[in-house]
């Protein structure tokens, strides 16, 4: 059974919460007119990740290091077609959520 979207939303939120207690250091904002977003590094029993949120959408996603990486392979033409289909996956039918971390 699919969970409704109040219980995704527990579930994401959850989640968020359960990396911010293993927060290191400081978290860094940075903003332009267009969007603004924080990041945190957190410790988790597979490594550290990068907890990066939007302040307005309230949407996140805690990425690993080789994900992260993975972001200075692309072009700006991978950017611009996220730019341009928010929220929602560029391949296939998967969800826009972040994926479930394991502790």
């Amino acid at each position: 059974m699919t969970p409704s979207p109040d219980e995704q939303a527990a579930r994401s939120s959850a989640e968020r919460s359960a990396l911010l207690e293993h927060a290191v250091g400081e978290s860094i904002t940075v903003g332009n007119e267009f969007a603004e977003v924080r990041v945190t590094r957190v410790d988790t029993r597979n490594g550290s990740r990068l907890l990066i949120e939007s302040q307005r959408s309230g949407q996140w996603v805690a990425l690993c290091p080789l994900e992260a990486e993975a972001l200075t392979w692309q072009g700006t033409a991978t950017f611009s077609a996220m730019i341009g289909h928010p929220f929602g996956s560029l391949v296939g039918d998967q969800p826009a959520e972040s994926a479930p971390e394991s502790w």
